[in-house]
């Protein structure tokens, strides 16, 4: 009677653990894809992603700077300041400034030659008094220079 109740709790131990030892097959084959997604494909787009995001981050950038609102006159051959037609210019500071300004650091009103004619009028007005040309100076928009020539000189560029 005690080896029929050992024989019988030893059968039904055995038959609980087949329930985890011997899995079903169809089953398990069924989740083959998700196991491949997630073991295999998954890792692989990790990687990928933080290969780009490395690369995004710390990728070699070319330096910018905003280009100066003002800049000096360039000189003739007697050392007097030449100003562009159509540009803003301070005459005794010799400063050329952006389009739109009204006046220098200084607080002197700019000045501005003609296009047409070469009559050098105040900026506040709008119409040459000469030959009638109407032009508004529009303030523009800051553009970008590079901050520095570009690898291997300016022979390079």
């Amino acid at each position: 009677m005690i080896l029929q109740t050992l024989d019988q709790i030893w059968t039904n131990l055995l038959a609980f653990s087949a329930t985890f030892v011997t899995p079903d097959w169809g089953q398990l084959i069924g989740l083959l894809p998700i196991l491949l997604l997630i073991f295999v494909v998954g890792p692989i787009l990790t990687i990928l992603v933080l290969a780009w995001g490395h690369y995004a981050f710390h990728r070699p950038r070319a330096k910018r700077v905003f280009a100066p609102s003002r800049r000096a006159a360039p000189l003739d051959a007697d050392g007097r300041p030449v100003f562009p037609s159509g540009e803003p210019h301070s005459p005794s500071e010799g400063v050329i400034y952006e389009a739109g300004a009204v006046r220098s650091a200084t607080g002197e009103d700019l000045v501005v030659g003609c296009p047409k004619c070469g009559l050098v009028r105040s900026v506040v007005f709008d119409t040459c008094g000469n030959c009638g040309l109407s032009f508004t100076l529009k303030p523009t928009t800051r553009s970008l220079r590079a901050a520095a020539p570009p690898p291997g000189g300016a022979a390079a560029a």
